[in-house]
Order: structure tokens, then sequence, then C-alpha cells
């Protein structure tokens, strides 16, 4: 058995459990043994009713006192069931949508029912809870259990039993050596690997978490190595001068560039001129002003005769580009043609735009990753504007070129990474920090509140509304789910258009939602037809709504800080005073004491740098905070120390060590620059 071999390979994967297992990322073996638990269960001793907690999950043995019944609410089908524990005390169990359930549950029957416990209008109520027999609880009683992130019809026990069957049979050599595992506090490259899934404690989980975290990292600044030696072999085979054409779009502006955004243009016209490929990061914060200055940047290498690309990371985010770029174009009367390629352009659309790239027609190209499909040929790229997530290594730079001159880059990046991180992560690059912001903009007004003031925020959205404005309202999920008690998208907009009456316009955003419905929507929004949008974090990521004033955020205590800023930054971005409202639904006053660092602060980097500290051990049993530079389970907050630890680990790098992490990395081929 090879990690490379294919999931099916393995007893009691068929066809259909293989599809579950490719929706959710794992093809390969070596696949699965990085689909890592996002956390632990925990499954406490046994109680009674009246020793039972708010704050954490409950296990208690109930018997059944009655048949369940069935409530409709809403959208909702909830099913009730009163039930006692051995000395008699009562509780009512509840569930929600899980109609199912009703032919499992009989008067008589006893469990273990385990789950959170609130105080309902009759009392104490057990939610969602999942039931057991109490020999099989017992066995698990004390025992961390793997939870992973599921797909409708694929099980934590499916997940589990699959990974034994590879732990038992397959073996990595490792490419620390004892004497390096011992300075550097880490655990053997396969213990890890069985630890992170089956751990015996959380400090081993922790550890395992570490490694695995440790090995992205080597990887991912050894590919940044090969990417630096490459760039400085590059000559430049684009050389521009300034153009006047950007000084014109320029002039045209309604607003003056700020120092900063002066100061990243010269550095990318500096390089543009240069004898060297250009290969920089515009960091700037949320707000600052990035974008213009690529345009600028994407303008100039249009007069030069090249053409230049821009590619989002959504669809929504590429067509509102283009809206832009179409509407400075116009206004400063330039004549370069520019066309939008994404991937739910009609068939038709699509072989336009290519053939209008093709031929140099296109000077100016904005879209999605379809850019780097085989069939896109440009005829003379010069540059390449890309951001965090989708960074342009060489083969990607290569396969834009179609293996001709490779172009300019030039990365954007919104995430206020502390300047010690980025300079580990952006080796490879120059960097143009954007501290400043746009003149026109108020500094946002935050508040940190607990649930009890949950109507008086929406009283405060439906007064904005009024008032000819929108807002956000962001859940962490889309759906209920019975492993976490948070707000969710589905249950939320109805709650929402019930209290806001039939006069105020509600929509709900996801990101299990196709492009062409993502993108109505959020036109929708932006168009006012829609007044008060309720989304996951899928409007992180640079959406544009100047008229948005609101941003109300649930369970704000699920995400981290510079996260949390990111989404904020969805508001005040025109000329009217925006208004965030951090939920706090924790009870927990340390959580408060660290969302308030936003409520005292606007600053992208100052905040960062708290969240540095403040995750530093990481946040193992929570939402970890992992896919910032496309790491699939290191989180560069929360793995700092480890990140610091794989950089001061390249000098010792030999062609030794070099040979013994060539097998790894063959695993590891996901991380691609």
């Amino acid at each position: 058995m090879q990690l490379t071999d294919d999931i099916s390979v393995l007893n009691g994967i068929g066809g259909k459990t293989s599809a579950l297992f490719h929706k959710v990322g794992v093809f390969s073996l070596w696949d699965l043994l990085m689909y890592v638990p996002r956390g632990y269960d925990r499954f406490p001793e046994l109680i009674l009713i009246p020793d039972v907690s708010l704050e954490e999950d409950n296990a208690i043995l109930l018997t059944l006192c009655s048949d369940p019944k069935t409530v409709r609410a809403g959208r909702l089908n909830i099913l009730t069931v009163d039930a006692a524990d051995r000395k008699g005390n009562r509780i009512k169990l509840k569930w929600f949508n899980s109609l199912f359930l009703k032919k499992m549950l009989k008067k008589g029957l006893t469990k273990v029912f385990l789950g959170r416990v609130k105080i309902g209008r009759e009392g104490k109520e057990l939610l969602q809870p999942r039931f057991f027999n109490r020999d099989e609880y017992e066995e698990m009683t004390g025992v961390l259990q793997p939870v992973y992130p599921l797909t409708k019809g694929l099980t934590g026990k499916t997940v589990s039993k699959a990974v034994h069957q590879v732990l038992d049979k397959t073996g990595i050599p490792d490419f620390l050596t004892e004497e390096e595992r011992d300075e550097l506090g880490l655990p053997e490259l396969n213990e890890a690997i069985r630890t992170v899934h089956f751990p015996a404690s959380g400090e081993e989980a922790r550890l395992s978490v570490k490694r695995i975290a440790f090995n992205e990292f080597l990887l991912f600044m050894l590919k940044i190595r090969e990417l630096k030696n490459n760039n400085e072999k590059a000559g430049n085979s684009f050389r521009m001068i300034e153009s006047a054409a950007a000084k014109r779009l320029r002039e045209s502006l309604p607003f003056s560039l700020t120092p900063s955004q002066e100061k990243g243009l010269k550095d990318i016209i500096s390089d543009l001129s240069s004898e060297k490929t250009m290969n920089r990061l515009l960091q700037g914060d949320v707000g600052s002003g990035k974008t213009i200055v690529a345009f600028l940047a994407m303008v100039t290498a249009a007069e030069n005769g090249y053409q230049a690309a821009l590619m989002a990371p959504t669809e929504v985010l590429a067509a509102q580009h283009m809206e832009k770029l179409k509407g400075l174009l116009n206004k400063a009367g330039l004549p370069y043609k520019a066309v939008l390629l994404t991937g739910s352009l009609r068939a038709s659309e699509k072989s336009q735009a290519r053939e209008e790239i093709a031929s140099g027609e296109a000077k100016l190209i904005i879209g999605t990753h379809a850019l780097i499909q085989e069939s896109v040929e440009f005829k003379n790229l010069a540059l390449a504007v890309t951001d965090e997530q989708h960074r342009f290594g060489v083969k990607q730079r290569e396969k834009l070129s179609g293996n001709k001159a490779i172009p300019h880059t030039l990365v954007m990046s919104a995430t206020p990474i502390p300047r010690t991180l980025a300079i580990i992560l952006y080796g490879d690059l120059d960097i143009s920090v954007m501290d400043g912001m746009p003149a026109l903009r108020k500094p946002i007004k935050n508040c940190v509140v607990g649930p009890e003031y949950r109507e008086k925020g929406w009283s405060f959205i439906s007064k904005e509304v009024k008032n000819g404005r929108q807002a956000y309202v962001i859940c962490p999920l889309v759906e209920e789910s019975e492993a976490l008690n948070c707000e969710n998208v589905a249950d939320y907009a109805g709650k929402l258009k019930a209290f806001l009456g039939e006069e105020i316009r509600v929509g709900s955003l996801h990101g299990r939602m196709n492009s062409r419905d993502k993108n109505d929507i959020m036109d929708a929004f932006k168009r006012r037809e829609i007044d008060v949008l309720v989304s996951t974090t899928v409007v992180e990521v640079g959406v544009d709504v100047p008229n948005a004033t609101v941003m109300m955020i649930e369970n704000a205590e699920r995400f981290g800080l510079s996260a949390l800023h990111q989404i904020r930054g969805r508001i005040g971005r025109g000329e009217n005073q925006g208004y965030c409202i951090f939920m706090d639904t924790s009870g927990k006053e340390e959580e408060n004491r660290r969302l308030k660092i936003l409520n005292g602060s606007n600053d992208g980097f100052k905040i960062a740098d708290e969240d540095l500290k403040l995750r530093g051990a990481g946040d193992l049993f929570g939402i970890r905070q992992s896919g910032e530079m496309g790491f699939k389970i290191a989180d560069i907050y929360g793995d700092a120390d480890m990140l610091k630890a794989a950089a001061g680990f390249m000098g010792h790098i030999n062609e030794t060590t070099i040979g013994k992490i060539e097998e790894y990395e063959r695993l590891e081929s996901r991380i691609v620059l």
C-alpha cells in the first residue's frame, strides 16, 4: 500500500464512500492522514440533572417518560420528549429538524444523552443531544475522540476506521533526526500523524499539530527559497517607463492618492523599469486603496504595449473589479480594451474573451482561477496581479505566459500579518506596506455586547435601513449543527425577517451556493434591492458596497481577531459612518476582553500583533484559523512559534537533509506556490 494510492484501495471504501471523501478533499491515502480533526470531543463523566452546567456539554443517564412529540415553528420541525434521571429529576430533550429520530425514541428507552443545557420556558432543556448505550459511553469517558469536518453521508466513524487502516500498514521516513526533534521539542513524524488523530491527551494532540505545522512551513520556505533563486536569475523581459495614461487616470480620480499609495506605486514603477522581473507584495489594511494602485500599474503595462491581468479569489469580486476598472477607463478617456473571464460565463462569452486575450486586443484582463487554465493563451502578458490566496509561483507564471517570458508579479494582501511573520512568509517578495487610509473614510464605531442586546442591535439595523443604509449580519454556520451551538444563516434570516417586518428586505448568502446564485445575491445587495444581508464569512474577501454601514457579527468569539477585522472591513467604505456590533455569546470574561481589542482599534497591524500574542498557544479545541497563505493545517498565528522554528531550521538544511525531505515533499505536492 502506497500513500499516493487512491482512497478506494481501503477495505470498506466503495464508489459511494470514495465520492464522499472526494467531496471533503480526500483523494489519496496521504490526504486522509492529513485530514486532521477540527477538534476533539471530551466525553464527561455521568451526572444528575441538578448538577448540569450551562457552559459545557453534559452527559446524563436518562429514561424517556413519554413518546416524542413534534411541533412546527417556522422552518423548524422540533422534536421533544420528557425524560428523567435515576433520581427522578426531569428534563426536556429537544431536537431540531431531526424527525428521523422519532422511530428510535420510545417511552421507557434508557440511554446516555450528551448535549448542552439551556433554561427554557418549562425549565431545563437538553438541546440536540447525541445518545449512546451506557457501556459504549463509559468506554469513551476520559478519552479524546476526533471530530472531523464532515459532509452529509460521511461519518466520523467511517473516517476513523479508514485512518486506522492506513496507520497500520504504512510508515514515513522522518527527515528530522532524534537530536533535531529534541532540540525543537517535536515528536517523531509517524507518532505525530497517529496522535493527531487519536491523542491520549490535549498536550499530545497539541504537539502533533505543531509537528505537522512545522513540516508545512518548512516545505513552504523551501519553495520560497527556490522562487527567490529563480527570481534573482530572471532578467526583465518587459522593461517599462512611467506612462502618461496612468497620469491621466490619476488626474481623473475624485480623490488624491495617500502618501502610502504614492510610495507603493513608486516602488512598482521602479521595479517595472529595473533590470529584474518584479515580484512585489503590496500589503495594506482593509480599505487602504491597494486596488487603485494595481489598476495604475496595469494601465502602465497597457500603455507600454503589453497585457496585464488581475486574478481575484471570487467571481463576485472579479466582476466588481471589472465594473470599477471600466468606469475609470471611461472617465479618463483611455482606449484600452478590458475583458472579464470567469468560470460562470456562457460558453460563447468565454470563447470571445479568450480570442481577444490571444490576439492582444484585450490589454487589461480580470478573472478568477479561469485565467490559468490551459485554454487561455496570452499574447504578451507582462504583469500578473493577484491576491495572497492565489500566489503566482514559477509554474503558474509559466502557464500564464505560455512558456514565453515570465511576467512581473504583484501580490496584494489585506491580511495584516505582523512584520516579523511577513518577512518569513514573503521571503521571495519585495514588500511595500500601505499603512494610510483615504481621507474621506471615517473610523468605524465598534461595540462588544452579549446576546441580551441582540434585539437592540436589530432595532439599530432597522433604523439605519430606514435612513437609506444597508447592513450585514455574519453567522459562523450555513445551517444548524448538532455539534456547534452557533447561529446559522438559514434560521437567522427567518428570525430577522420576522423581527424587521416585510418592508425591510432580507437576503442570505453562503459558500455552498453556486457562483451564479452568489453573484445574483451580491448584485442585488449592491443595487439596494436587499437591505440586510445575512451571510457567512464569504463576504470577507473584498466586496465593496459603500452604502452598507452596519456589520453585526454573531458568535464573534469563534473567530480570530484578524479575521474579524477583515470582515469588519466590508463596512464604512463610503462617506457615511460605519458601525460594527460584535456579539459575544460565550459568556466568558477572557473572550470579552479579547474582543474589546477590536472595540478599541481599527488598526489591522496592531490587531494582528495582539492576535499573535493571544493565540500563541494555538486554538486546538476551537475552530483553528487555518487557511491563510494556503496552508491546510498550519496557522500563521497559533503556530507562529513553528513558523519561526522552521525559518531557523532552514540554515541547517544541506544536501543530505534535502534528500530526506524529498519523499515527504512528493506526498505534500498540494503546497504549490
